[in-house]
């Protein structure tokens, strides 16, 4: 089971992070409580590397927004709105993982792999998980939204996901994420997706 978590904005949260055995960590560039500029998010990353993937996570960027993450943090992979295709230079992004939500109409054609999630990033709200499964047959997909280590066992059941994401599950308060609850989730995960396989 690939498990991304994302809102990683300090030493403290990257550590328990790859303690926790992280797949991917998620750096907002967005406007977010857990907003971090490029500059940041390279310093924070620098014990991931080769660890972990580190992901730029952006909502709606302009064309100079993305090359200065690109220049500046030189993340493993951009993560932002299917919509926002048509304005990215893809081939200066080494991976895009599109992000599809809950409620509008899908496209036929999907990208290798996907982030899928509620209608609004990072507030706890939990995905269409019925869409979710529809999609989880077709592609590699990361479902996100509303998951903490209660549900995540059921989610992993409900969708069968190639990985899961989660942000405020993880927190203690908006923006501050619990080593313990870092540990806890990923583990929840983990054991989810073994008894899966049984």
């Amino acid at each position: 089971m690939f498990v991304k978590l994302c809102g990683m904005n300090s030493e403290a949260a990257v550590s328990a992070a790859l303690e926790a055995g992280a797949d991917a960590l998620g750096f907002v560039l967005a406007p977010s409580v857990r907003r971090v500029s490029p500059t940041e998010a390279r310093r924070l990353a620098a014990p991931a590397r080769g660890r972990a993937c580190c992901v730029a996570v952006m909502l709606h960027p302009t064309a100079a927004e993305v090359d200065e993450v690109m220049q500046d943090f030189a993340p493993d992979a951009l993560q932002t709105d299917l919509a926002d295709e048509a304005m990215l230079s893809l081939e200066a992004i080494r991976i895009w993982w599109p992000v599809l939500r809950s409620g509008p109409a899908l496209p036929a054609l999907l990208r290798k792999r996907v982030l899928f999630e509620g209608p609004i990033s990072g507030v706890g709200e939990a995905a269409d998980w019925t869409m979710a499964r529809s999609l989880a047959s077709t592609t590699q997909l990361i479902l996100a939204g509303g998951l903490h280590s209660g549900n995540v066992a059921t989610a992993i059941r409900a969708v069968q996901p190639f990985g899961v994401d989660v942000s405020s599950g993880i927190e203690s308060s908006p923006g501050r994420k619990c080593a313990t609850r870092i540990h806890e989730f990923v583990r929840a995960a983990r054991a989810a997706a073994a008894e899966n396989q049984k």
